[in-house]
């Protein structure tokens, strides 16, 4: 189960959450820095990665294409990477549990 996170996220928290999430990836490790969103989602589907963001964008895309890839919003993300990483570490089973269910498309976690 690899997670991608599109910029609007730490480029820290891959590192950070790598001992429950291994393999994952901030988009500047995939050279998509200012990519459109459509560039993310291609990338993410093909790479078999679940976008993780802080913007409605991906999940409107979740919600009009359906997955591949899944969605992890991280909504109302305007709090320090360390919360983030917190939020992430508490819902761990729950984002496994979504990541295996082959019918949710979106995840919304609020901290």
């Amino acid at each position: 189960m690899k997670l991608l996170f599109d910029e609007n996220l730490s480029r820290r928290l891959p590192a950070l959450i790598a001992d429950l999430f291994p393999s994952s990836l901030h988009v500047s490790a995939a050279d998509l820095l200012q990519a459109m969103d459509s560039e993310v989602w291609e990338y993410a589907r093909v790479h078999a990665y679940a976008v993780v963001t802080a913007d409605g964008d991906f999940y409107e895309l979740a919600i009009t294409l359906g997955p591949p890839p899944k969605v992890i919003w991280l909504r109302g993300c305007d709090y320090p990477t360390a919360v983030a990483e917190q939020l992430i570490r508490r819902e761990a089973v729950r984002i496994s549990e979504f990541l295996e269910d082959a019918d949710r498309a979106v995840l919304i976690l609020r901290p």
